[in-house]
Parts: structure tokens; sequence; C-alpha cells
């Protein structure tokens, strides 16, 4: 039996990145909040089932997909997309967490979102933690 990884959504940048070096899908489905994550493309190739229950869109309707004109044009901004396109363009890492408002093809809904790239990792990842 294999036992399942787990991190908080504020875990420190260190045990964040060597989470996502190694999780499998099935630690990723076992977080208590949403994960993303993305291409350099912005194509969608992570996406946990917290976040699909919550976000009530399937795997198939996310995986795949370009992330911010497909899947969620609502972080096509300089708060989200521009901070991810500004770390690639200057090869730096990014680990910041912001207060956001989702409202595409929902009721708004308050969320903390951490905003994660780091050039060590192939993939970008945005965690999505619901308030109440």
């Amino acid at each position: 039996m294999t036992q399942t990884v787990s991190i908080p959504f504020d875990a420190a940048p260190a045990e964040v990145s060597a989470f996502l070096h190694s999780a499998s899908a099935a630690d990723i489905d076992a977080l208590g909040f949403g994960v993303i994550g993305f291409d350099a493309e912005g194509v969608v190739r992570r996406y946990n089932t917290h976040e699909s229950r919550m976000a009530g869109l399937s795997l198939d309707r996310v995986v795949g997909h370009a992330f911010f004109t497909v899947v969620a044009p609502c972080m096509n901004n300089f708060m989200v997309a521009q901070r991810f396109e500004d770390t690639a363009r200057d090869g730096g890492t990014l680990d910041e967490t912001i207060d956001y408002v989702l409202t595409l093809r929902m009721r708004p809904a308050k969320v903390k979102l951490r905003l994660l790239a780091d050039p060590a990792i192939a993939l970008r990842h945005l965690f999505v933690q619901r308030q109440p």
C-alpha cells in the first residue's frame, strides 16, 4: 500500500518544489485545495479532483486545453497570466499568493491563488483555495 504525500496550501517554497517534483496524480488529488498545472504554452496538463469538483469542470473539459483563453479567461490579466509570462521571460521563479474573485461560469467566489513557477519544474502551477 502506498502512502499519500501532502502539503498545506501555504507550505514553504522548498517544500512545494519538492512536492511538485515527486507528487503522483493521487497525491495531487488528495489535496484539500485546487491544483492546476500548465506547460510553457499555457496548456493544462494537471488538474486535481478538488478543483474539478469546486469549479464544476471535468478533467476532459480542462486537461489539454489552453488555460488562460479556454478554461479560465477570467485569469487572463495582469494579476495572474502576466505574472507567469514575466517570470518565464526573466527566467526567474514565482511564488505569490493573491486574493482573487472567480467570476466565469459561476457565482463570484472569493479565493486565494498561489502562483508558482520554477525553471527547475516543467509545469507552472496555480493553487486555488476557496474562502468561506
